[in-house]
């Protein structure tokens, strides 16, 4: 096995899915990449001051700045591409904005029209502690791991998808982690960025602690296997994923996968399924401000004995 290293620049860098993106990199399955990336708006200096706008990747963003994308041999439609983390490390430095465009969250919350709000955090690798002087612990993980959608053009890096994952903003996704992504186009063409070095589930300003990252993946392709869709096994346990336009039916599709898993693994019916997930299984909202509600469904280590 080879182990590889893709550094964001120019022509390794997308802010856009698109299956027709020249591959920056292919590699064998099994073998390792060491990825670096920018933070998600490919800021190219650090920021000096809260809201610093410095000289970016892309003069007219249009999504996040992600690196890639990455093909593997074999890696073919109607395989699942299996993208383990072995290490997430962040810069030194992140930032967090709330958002304040005059939307229905931004209303409820009595923040819609005013001026956003940001904060600028120094990072040692553990914690994070802000320009306000608070402190907080750091877990690690990329927002945007994702292929693209199988149709042609180029599609927005900012909601996730059911077709390829992509914004996935799951603060499982830790080192250790293994995530699942059906494939969707020859080489799969994989993109990852957006790193966060802390997150809430739900990501409820719309930015969590954005930074820069380096990330060690081991990429492997798979034949499918009996969960349907995107889903990942973490230290926190097994994860399935929904998103959809209404928190129903994401919530149903991240169940009704978890389900599924759950009768592979202990041979039950569909309805003894859902009878023990009900005992064990978490329902935990992943975000809440990517024009696509995200739940995810967790499974906790070793709940089932």
């Amino acid at each position: 096995m080879t182990t590889h290293r893709l550094d964001a620049g120019p022509g390794t860098t997308a802010d856009v899915f698109s299956r027709h993106t020249p591959t920056a990199l292919t590699v064998d399955p099994g073998d390792t990449v060491v990825v670096s990336s920018l933070d998600a708006h490919g800021t190219l200096e650090r920021h000096r001051v809260p809201g610093d706008v410095r000289p970016r990747m892309f003069g007219q963003r249009r999504g996040h700045c992600l690196t890639g994308p990455i093909d593997v041999r074999g890696a073919d439609p109607g395989t699942v591409l299996a993208v383990r983390f072995a290490a997430i490390r962040p810069g030194d430095w992140g930032w967090t904005v709330a958002k304040t465009k005059d939307d229905w969250l931004s209303r409820r919350l009595g923040v819609a029209g005013e001026p956003p709000t940001w904060l600028l955090w120094e990072l040692d690798g553990k914690t994070g502690t802000n320009n306000l002087g608070h402190t907080v612990s750091l877990a690690p993980f990329l927002g945007v791991v994702g292929l693209p959608p199988a149709a042609p053009g180029e599609h927005s890096t900012i909601p996730p998808r059911t077709e390829g994952g992509g914004n996935l903003d799951c603060r499982e996704l830790v080192a250790g982690s293994a995530l699942y992504l059906p494939v969707t186009v020859p080489g799969a063409h994989l993109l990852l960025g957006d790193g966060h070095a802390a997150q809430g589930d739900g990501e409820v300003a719309g930015t969590a602690i954005e930074c820069p990252m380096t990330t060690e993946v081991v990429l492997d392709v798979l034949p499918p296997g009996p969960v349907p869709g995107v889903h990942a096994e973490t230290p926190a346990g097994r994860i399935t994923f929904g998103f959809a336009e209404h928190l129903d039916d994401a919530m149903g599709d991240a169940l009704a996968a978890m389900v599924t898993w759950v009768q592979h693994l202990h041979g039950l019916g569909r309805g003894a399924a859902l009878a023990l997930a009900s005992a064990v299984v978490d329902l935990r909202v992943t975000q809440v401000a990517n024009e696509t509600w995200g739940v995810h469904a967790v499974l906790p280590p070793d709940a089932v004995r």
